[in-house]
């Protein structure tokens, strides 16, 4: 006489079926802002030619940030900002919303979320060596927030560049124009994520001068996640051993920045054509990369200037990030801790500009040099 399973039993072995095939899939971690051995590169100026699509970047666990380079006008063609990522998409080579210059990256949402499904974080570079950036009061700047939040971040808007895809972040690398209001912007930016249960990142890229000639105020007023300090095209550069001043940027972390918790990177050009000095071999940065490790608790890890040039140079940043996971991991955030004030860094040393209507020259070596 045959025997049938009750269906309650037979939901019972489904479900019990689905649960063990869940738990012997590989987990991938989350992006963790925490830890001492993460590498952040920028992509999308194709530096050294050769760039590859953004998910082949996020084939392996080399890379745990990659930063989409650049909005670069804030306020242009029909009010909208305009972003230009070289080969992959911009203005001039890729259909933009009506009455805009602002491009329509759609195609990229797939590759974006693709990296965020393997715990990769991907954040929005505004500005760069030639933005044409800037705000004319703080209501401006919350107005350009707002636009921001609904383009690129957890709003809604009929004009998003990346379609459905949610970026995880912003960064300001804010070379040029006025250096005020930026705090207002980091202010409503971080209004409207406090409301959302995805984590947003705010990061900052300065110049290793301290303090940073544009965004020195803003980083003792704003709370930012993380500043990537670039050690080069400056006589503090990472190849400037007697000047090179990440304990300055340690002491700012741990007595004036507004989150305590910010985490300090070592901001590199991942090779010698990818800046105009500060370019060091993989050995010479990697010990200062764990000479930091050990040295300072507010430290997170390597910025990378750029993702094509790193290939391009044996990939290098394959080699830093072998000697970051080496030594590195996570650690219990910094004890807040009086210091003197650092004394000031020493004078910057500034590119040659052009003028802020002119397109960056997307394949240039020299675009945020």
């Amino acid at each position: 006489m045959m025997s049938y399973a009750r269906p309650g039993m037979r939901l019972f072995t489904f479900l019990l079926f689905l649960a063990l095939r869940v738990s012997v899939l590989p987990r991938v971690a989350a992006f963790n802002m925490t830890r001492n051995d993460n590498l952040a590169v920028y992509w999308g100026q194709d530096s050294a030619g050769g760039q590859k699509p953004l998910s082949a970047y996020c084939a392996d666990d080399t890379i745990d940030t990659l930063i989409l380079a650049f909005l670069y006008v804030f306020d242009g063609p029909g009010g909208e900002p305009v972003i230009d990522l070289a080969n992959t998409c911009s203005k001039s080579g890729s259909p933009v919303f009506p009455g805009t210059a602002l491009a329509d990256c759609s195609f990229m949402a797939q590759q974006i979320e693709a990296c965020q499904a393997r715990g990769k974080a991907v954040t929005l570079s505004l500005g760069g060596a030639t933005g044409k950036v800037g705000f004319e009061s703080d209501a401006s700047a919350e107005v350009f927030a707002d636009r921001i939040w609904e383009q690129f971040l957890g709003g809604e808007s009929a004009t998003r560049p990346f379609g459905k895809a949610v970026l995880d972040g912003i960064d300001l690398d804010i070379e040029s124009g006025s250096s005020v209001h930026y705090a207002a912007f980091v202010n409503k930016i971080r209004a409207h994520a406090k409301r959302e249960t995805k984590r947003y990142y705010i990061t900052a890229a300065p110049q290793c001068p301290f303090p940073d000639a544009h965004l020195g105020g803003t980083l003792d007023q704003a709370e930012f996640d993380a500043v990537y300090v670039q050690f080069y095209n400056n006589d503090c550069g990472l190849d400037e051993p007697k000047s090179y001043n990440i304990d300055v940027w340690d002491t700012w972390a741990r007595t004036k920045s507004p989150n305590k918790d910010v985490k300090v990177y070592i901001g590199a050009p991942s090779s010698e054509h990818a800046a105009g000095t500060g370019y060091v071999n993989a050995k010479t940065l990697g010990k200062h990369a764990t000479d930091a490790q050990s040295s300072f608790d507010s430290f997170g890890g390597v910025m990378l200037w750029d993702a094509s040039e790193a290939t391009d140079n044996d990939n290098y940043d394959k080699a830093i990030k072998k000697t970051l996971t080496a030594a590195g991991g996570e650690k219990s955030p910094p004890k807040p801790e009086s210091a003197p004030r650092p004394k000031a860094g020493r004078p910057r040393i500034s590119p040659p500009l052009r003028h802020p209507d002119e397109e960056p020259r997307v394949k240039s070596r020299l675009f945020r040099v």
